[in-house]
């Protein structure tokens, strides 16, 4: 029988824990000061997560990690972790922690629940919707140019044009991912790039492109240099609808790459939102590894 103890004292845990997120996110390219930079942030909200021990029989069989935080103005229930230890997986202890999990956030008032993979987790979470994906890279040499595509600064004149169209994607993405309202979406959206680029164009560290092929312009980039220590986070790299199903997604995906390199970092980084399946397979494809995985579901009492 499957039974669960809040712990005490969480040391052996967090070690554990925090051993598995260093081995994921190494195996997804990222550097070692990347990667203790990840965990820093991992490690500043571990404080505020209930920690149970998952035992059969007196024998502790894995761990399961919940917290329920407000979200927007509603509660918002995580599955930080669960686990079980090789030994003991199949047996069904992993749906009793799940079910487990999900009963403690609903009796916290949590009408959502949210859970980051890492690590395959087979069927568990089958259940949940994928709400999107951050996907790494690691750079080591100058990518080849494809297609004839090439990248070139974006100008004053056409950064308000592209700025409106962004915001505009930004909230159609949020909203197929089933993450927040339309209306939710449009405030998340202007506050959220009022923060990242203050200063428009000229924001330092901050690359802004325009794709062409024939001398057309085919599509846009953005990329944050230095998002994480060696890593450019690529917020945007576009192709115009007109322009889709010709080859030019991986070409734009290696624009990124050389900006990445010119700006001295050594991997890229993308968060592809969750129903964008084309998205999905072009990064797969392309090598992008999963780094984390979101995924959600409405508890007893919700509409989603």
């Amino acid at each position: 029988m499957t039974e669960f103890s809040v712990l005490g004292d969480n040391t052996e845990w967090q070690k554990d824990f925090e051993r598995r997120l260093r081995a994921s996110y190494t195996a997804a390219g990222l550097g070692a000061a990347a990667v203790e930079q990840m965990l820093e942030d991992v490690r500043s909200g571990i404080g505020d997560w209930t920690i149970a021990e998952i035992t059969d029989a007196g024998t502790r069989v894995g761990y399961v990690a919940v917290v329920v935080a407000d979200d927007n103005g509603a509660l918002v229930g995580r599955i930080a972790d669960l686990r079980v230890d090789a030994l003991h997986a199949g047996r069904g202890h992993e749906q009793d922690a799940r079910e487990w999990a999900e009963g403690w956030c609903t009796e916290r008032g949590a009408r959502r629940l949210n859970v980051r993979l890492t690590d395959p987790v087979g069927q568990l979470f089958d259940g949940y919707q994928v709400r999107g994906q951050l996907r790494a890279r690691s750079v080591s040499s100058p990518p080849k140019p494809l297609d004839d595509v090439t990248a070139r600064p974006m100008t004053a004149a056409e950064y308000p044009e592209w700025l409106a169209s962004e915001k505009v994607a930004y909230v159609g993405d949020i909203v197929r991912a089933g993450a927040l309202s339309p209306e939710e979406a449009v405030r998340k959206s202007d506050r959220d790039f009022a923060k990242l680029i203050p200063e428009g164009l000229e924001t330092p560290d901050n690359t802004f492109l325009v794709l062409e092929a024939a001398g057309e312009q085919i599509g846009t980039g953005w990329l944050k240099h230095r998002y994480l220590p060696g890593v450019t986070y690529g917020y945007s790299l576009n192709i115009q609808e007109q322009h889709r199903g010709k080859g030019y997604g991986r070409a734009a995906m290696v624009a990124g790459e050389q900006a990445t390199l010119a700006a001295g970092d050594s991997a890229l980084m993308f968060t592809v939102w969750g129903g964008n399946e084309v998205a999905m397979n072009l990064y797969t494809s392309a090598g992008y590894r999963v780094v984390e995985e979101s995924r959600s579901i409405g508890l007893p009492g919700s509409a989603a």
